[in-house]
């Protein structure tokens, strides 16, 4: 298992090795952001009563798979 310095210390690695201004300065914007992000996000009622029914659909085993949606939206697709 990778340890967290040997994780950076690739990073950084391959950080000196870009020479794209312009990838570099997203790959800034990005890390200044996920830096800053922990600022606590407030919920509507809406959105928490949405994740609670979604939680009782987990408890309740209501849950469709990924396989089986993708399936339906290509026979809806080829419905069209």
């Amino acid at each position: 298992m990778e340890t967290i310095d040997t994780i950076r210390n690739g990073l950084i690695d391959k950080i000196l090795s870009i020479k794209n201004k312009d990838f570099l300065r997203a790959l800034d914007n990005l890390i200044t952001s996920s830096a800053s992000s922990s600022e606590v996000v407030e919920l509507t009622q809406e959105q928490k009563s949405l994740l609670e029914m979604s939680e009782e659909d987990i408890k309740n085993g209501e849950l469709v798979s990924q396989d089986i949606v993708e399936k339906r939206n290509l026979e809806w697709l080829n419905g069209i």
